[in-house]
This record gives C-alpha cells, structure tokens and sequence, in this order.
C-alpha cells in the first residue's frame, strides 16, 4: 500500500511532544490521541519523567505464554527498550522492523511490519502477536489498525503507545491489557472460548486488576473464600485463555486504579468496577464490605469474612508499628495503597504523590488518607515530589530513583518504591507486617547517612565535582553563547507555529 503524504517528525521523541502531537494529528491519528487524552490526562508536567512508557506495554506482553512481541519505531528507542525489558528478567526475544525515511514516508514500513506478522504467525508456537508503534510511527500514521486481525489462527493485536500520549508506563500497561481483553471479549461474545489451563474456579470470582506480588493474590483469595468467593485471574494476564476467565467474573477489583481501557471492556461486558483494596485494618474491612454488596451477600457472610482476618491484622499491625514522618511516592499505582498501610501503621505520612491519574477508583483511598492528614498529589510531577521531601524534611522518603538520590544528597535516608516496596505483600496479615521491616531499617540509617555525607564533603557538586589539583575550567562565555543559540532556535520555532 502507499501511504499519503506525511508530515516530517521531530528529533527528540516522546519529549518533542508539541511537534509530534501536531504530525500525528496531520496523520490522522486524532481519534487515538483523544482517547488517551480521555483515558490519561495529563498533569503539570507533559512529558513522561519516568523510563519510556512502551516499557510497561512490552512488559505485560512479555510476561504472557505463547505471545510474540515486535516494536516498530527509532532504533535507539528499541534498543533501549529491549535492554531494560532484559534488565528486567525477559527471557524471549523481542521482534524489531527498522525503517527509515524513505520508508517510513512511503508506507514500505508498513508493508515489512506486515510480512513480519505474516512470518511470525506460526500457530504452534503462539496464541498471539502484539505489534507496538513507538512515537515515530505513531507521529507517521503507520496504520496498525489495517493488520488481519487473525492468521493462521494467530491472533495479531496493534497498538499505539507513544511517549506524548501515554504519559506513565504503568498506563501503558492499560493499553495492551485494554486492547486484549477486547479482543477476547468480542471472542466470547461470538462463541465457546477455551477454558485456562488451570481451570475454571466452581465459585464466583473476583477478577483483580494491576500488577501484585504474588502472595496478594493468593491471601484476597483466601479473604473471599468465607464469602463462598474466589479469586480471579490478575490483569494483565499470563497467558491469553485467562482472558476470558477475567471477563467471566461477578466483579472485578481495580486494585491499581488506572487501568481505564481495561473497566471500560469489563464494564461492556456487565461487570461492576471495585476500587481500593484491602489493606490495613480499615481498608480490609471496608473493601469486604463492597464485595459483599456487589455479590448481593448477606450481612452475616460479610462479617464472617471480616472476623475471620481482621484480628490478625490488627494483631500484625501492632507487632510492628512504624514510626517516624514518611513521604510516599512513585509511578506504579499503589502509592495510595502503600501510605495507608503505613498510616495505620503508625507512621505519619503527610504527602503522597502518585505519577498516574485521579480516577473513580482511587477516590475512597484519597478521602480517606485526607482524612488521616495526607496530602495526596495525583500526577505528581518529580519536582512536585523532591518539593514534598525537601519541604517536609521526613524521617524516610519513599519515591522513585530521582527522589531517592536527592534525598540521599540531602543525608535523608529513603527507599526505591519498585523495587523494594513493590516487591512485598500489602493485603491481609502478610501486608500488614510486611513494610514494617524495611522502613524502620532505613529509618534507623540517619546517622550513618550523615557520616557518609560527612566523608564526602568538599568534593563538590555540579561543575566543581570531584577532587581538583586546581580550579575547574569553567567557560561562562560557551553557556552564555550556546543558551542564545537555544533562544533563537525557540524564537523561530514559535514563529513558525503562528504562521
């Protein structure tokens, strides 16, 4: 096929955002940008300021069973992605199509992502092929939408997961999860679908929504079960059968509250939408209560499911208080979740920033840690977090990389939220001791923060970093003449614009 006449795009990717919005507009591709403007509103700042959003994309894809991943877009961009998604544990290859100018502009990109398709279609191996457009693309108008749907009985899925669209790749998560479960759902709409292989539950279950560590799921299965419920498969899935088995529940449970293309394809298929989770006393109690309602259970079978785990959380809470001022934030979507553990823990958290968006599903956690004295930020940006932490001066700060090397510039001990807050239990008695742990370790680190802060002082910062025979040769009249440079630039751009 040819392709019509394309806008040029930008050098600078996802944080070229003005001029890569306005090409792929030009290139059609308005409606996508409009949805993900509804599904994932922007905040104070307009570009992603974590890793690149696809990651989280390509992470739901290649954690799943017999489902092929390929990338079209700038080759730095794939390698970069290809690299953390390894990083990460990936332990599959991760399809490439190259393209350049001329192909890009001629609508041959398109013709090699579909022979790629074509060539990767191999039903013995695969139940489905994922083809992700990065910004390029994406910015070009390639059109995945025009890829067969199904060959050889391979299903082939197409998204869009621009970086100046998709502002988090925890929401890029959404997408791909989004984007399956429709396919599936249109699948079981028109017939029999095939059961997963690890069955089908005889109970009525709870679908939950967001990435958890694995004992969560296990302990809300075990929640339910005096409720005569059990819980269903985590979205985003590992392998496609459960797809179906996710759609087929009483409810489902927007444990991570930004999954907005997913409830919408639940809601399609008539499931009602819970928020929250239980964690901590409070919110254990009150999440059993709504999952109570949502089935249309008698009062007595929701209490016999609070007795029957709210002590020991009361109990584990009290073996292992918290205390000391805390500041949480992060991108992953639990952030909520893990200051009101830490809350009913005993610690005073005064400010939570979460990188995703306010929506329906996190507003009972937001009014309840307002309620408790917590500032909550919904897309946070990281200047709002590195302010919160400065501003507050807290015993411990918890955020992403950035908030934690600036904290421990400052001697204020902190913590990684992925990798060492997400990677423990938050529900039931497990989650409710789990934090403690950790938090009060780093807590009790201050002193040594300031001996290390000590050992490195006068090594200075910025231009002067680092140990000096004499003074570092500082050229003001370069910066002064390349921010001119910089200036003019902006100048002609804007001008360009208003012509």
């Amino acid at each position: 096929m040819s392709a019509p006449d394309l806008p040029p795009v930008a050098a600078g990717g996802c944080h070229a955002r003005d001029e890569m919005t306005q090409a792929a507009r030009k290139a059609g591709v308005s409606e996508l940008l409009d949805r993900y403007a509804a599904d994932y509103p922007q905040g104070p700042h307009d570009k992603p300021q974590s890793m690149c959003p696809a990651f989280g994309s390509l992470r739901v894809g290649l954690r799943m069973k017999r489902v092929a991943t390929v990338l079209s877009g700038s080759a730095c961009c794939v390698y970069g992605l290809t690299f953390v998604s390894h990083f990460y544990g990936a332990r599959r290859s991760v399809g490439y199509v190259p393209f350049n100018s001329e192909s890009l502009v001629t609508g041959k990109l398109f013709e090699d992502i579909r022979d790629a398709v074509h060539e990767l279609a191999d039903p013995d191996r695969y139940d489905a092929v994922v083809v992700t457009n990065l910004c390029v693309p994406t910015a070009s108008g390639v059109p995945l939408r025009l890829l067969p749907s199904e060959i050889n009985g391979v299903r082939i899925v197409g998204i869009d997961v621009p970086g100046f669209g998709v502002p988090t790749h925890a929401e890029a998560k959404d997408v791909l999860a989004g984007a399956m479960l429709n396919y599936a759902r249109k699948e079981a709409e028109a017939g029999p679908v095939a059961a997963p292989e690890g069955g089908v539950s005889d109970r009525p279950t709870v679908t939950l929504l967001g990435e958890m560590f694995p004992a969560d799921p296990m302990i809300i299965g075990q929640m339910l079960a005096p409720m005569g419920l059990a819980a269903g498969p985590v979205v985003p899935c590992r392998e496609w059968r459960e797809l179906y088995a996710a759609l087929d529940c009483g409810a489902v449970a927007a444990i991570h509250p930004f999954y907005t293309a997913a409830v919408r394809e639940f809601e399609a298929a008539g499931r009602p939408v819970l928020g929250s989770a239980p964690v901590g006393h409070a919110g254990t109690a009150a999440w059993l209560a709504a999952i109570g309602e949502a089935f249309g259970l008698s009062a007595e079978a929701v209490a016999a499911a609070q007795n029957a785990v709210l002590p020991a959380i009361r109990g584990a809470l009290a073996a292992s208080p918290v205390a000391g001022r805390i500041t949480v934030s992060g991108y992953e979507g639990s952030e909520l979740l893990v200051a009101r553990l830490l809350i009913e823990s005993g610690a005073e958290v005064p400010y939570v920033g979460t990188a995703c968006a306010k929506s329906p599903w996190s507003a009972a956690d937001a009014e309840w840690l307002e309620a408790h004295g917590a500032r909550g930020k919904f897309r946070s940006s990281l200047e709002d977090d590195c302010a919160a932490m400065e501003g507050l001066e807290p015993d411990l700060a918890i955020g992403t990389t950035p908030v934690v090397q600036k904290a421990k510039e400052r001697g204020t001990p902190s913590l990684y939220f992925t990798n060492l807050i997400s990677a423990r239990p938050l529900m039931g008695p497990a989650g409710a001791g789990s934090l403690a742990t950790v938090v009060n370790a780093a807590m009790g680190n201050r002193a040594r923060m300031g001996k290390m802060r000590a050992f490195f002082e006068g090594v200075g910062t910025g231009d002067t970093a680092g140990i000096w025979e004499g003074a570092p040769n500082i050229r003001e009249d370069y910066r002064a003449t390349n921010l001119k440079k910089l200036e003019k630039k902006a100048r002609a751009a804007k001008a360009e614009e208003m012509i």
